[in-house]
This record gives structure tokens, C-alpha cells and sequence, in this order.
């Protein structure tokens, strides 16, 4: 090497389009958490809606399936 050799550049640099495609996937993990607790909060108080009412020992405490039509 006399110096006039340029140093080869193996350092990643990082350009605009990587960072929009991290930032689509990150924003859709972030639905899917959110919309995944949203729904198991639902699920978790419609459970509790039935248990209490069986507890108390109500009837009919589940909604009703309607059958489909013929």
C-alpha cells in the first residue's frame, strides 16, 4: 500500500428506502399488537358479562346463535 490505494467501504449506510420499508413493518406489528389487544379485551369482558351472569344464575346468559337460512 503506498497510500494511494482508497480503503474499500464496507460500512452499511442506511438509505431512505430501507428506513420507509422498516417503518411499514414496524407500523404493521404495531396494528397487529394493538388490534390483537383490542380484541382480547372484548373477548375478556364479554367472558366476564356470561360468568356473572351464571353466577348469579341467570338463564339464557349466552347470545343466541340464529341458524341460517334455508
Amino acid at each position: 500500500m503506498d497510500g494511494s490505494e482508497q480503503p474499500r467501504q464496507e460500512k452499511y449506510v442506511e438509505t431512505a428506502r430501507d428506513r420507509r420499508i422498516a417503518n411499514a413493518l414496524l407500523l404493521f406489528f404495531v396494528i397487529v399488537v394493538v388490534g390483537g389487544g383490542i380484541w382480547l379485551a372484548n373477548a375478556m369482558f364479554e367472558q366476564r358479562q356470561l360468568d356473572d351472569c351464571l353466577a348469579q344464575g341467570g338463564r339464557n346468559c349466552a347470545p343466541a346463535i340464529e341458524a341460517p337460512a334455508r
